[in-house]
């Protein structure tokens, strides 16, 4: 049995990886899988009983636990959420629990065509035999001035280097944590938005996934 086509895609917080991941799923009929959320999920149900989400063995407790509905929480979008998912990203435990939910996704996702997912190691430890690998990056500044429209957007308060330092903490973690950092996987097509908006980045990658079709 011939197995169904999988599309990761990684990349640090703004560079715009969750906008192309869902136009693509939907231009291709494929599921999407957003994983950041389930780490988000993690650490906001944690945040919301008071507790620490470094703390290791809560942490991997929730993880253990965690059902597909709490992926629907409505807070699962703001900066908190985004700090809380760093943090319990880091713990091993925590991954290996949620390792085998995305690879169930991806190797069986509920339409049956074939799943895109999106988040920081798909290409490189949930999905390595990926039929394509993106890896959609842009310039710390060019995401800082996204996420703060953004959050102006959503009529929230927010400061320009605030949101840059907290943006550098973040990759900072990312990248030089021991279990899985944010990194390209080696056959992974580097993506610069920096300079794109984000229909030329999806034009960008629509071609390069027909390609490898």
């Amino acid at each position: 049995m011939r197995a169904l086509p999988i599309i990761a895609i990684d990349g640090p917080a703004a560079a715009g990886k969750g906008t192309l991941a869902r136009r693509l799923a939907r231009e291709l009929g494929f599921d999407y899988l957003d994983t950041g959320l389930i780490y988000r999920a993690v650490g906001m149900k944690l945040a919301r009983a008071g507790q620490d989400p470094s703390a290791v063995e809560p942490a991997e407790h929730t993880a253990r636990t965690l059902a597909p509905t709490d992926l629907d929480a409505p807070d699962l979008r703001i900066d908190e959420a985004a700090q809380a998912a760093s943090k319990v990203a880091v713990i091993p435990g925590v991954r290996a629990a949620l390792l085998d939910f995305q690879r169930r996704f991806a190797s069986h996702p509920p339409g049956g065509a074939g799943a895109v997912l999106d988040g920081r190691d798909i290409g490189t430890v949930v999905c390595p035999d990926a039929s394509v690998k993106l890896f959609v990056t842009a310039s710390l500044e060019k995401r800082a001035e996204r996420r703060l429209k953004e959050l102006q957007e959503k009529g929230l308060e927010a400061i320009h280097g605030t949101v840059l330092a907290d943006m550098r903490e973040r990759d900072d973690r990312d990248k030089n944590r021991s279990v899985a950092p944010l990194i390209p996987a080696e056959d992974a097509v580097v993506l610069d938005t920096s300079d794109l908006d984000a229909d030329q980045a999806y034009a960008v990658a629509l071609d390069l996934v027909r390609s490898k079709q």
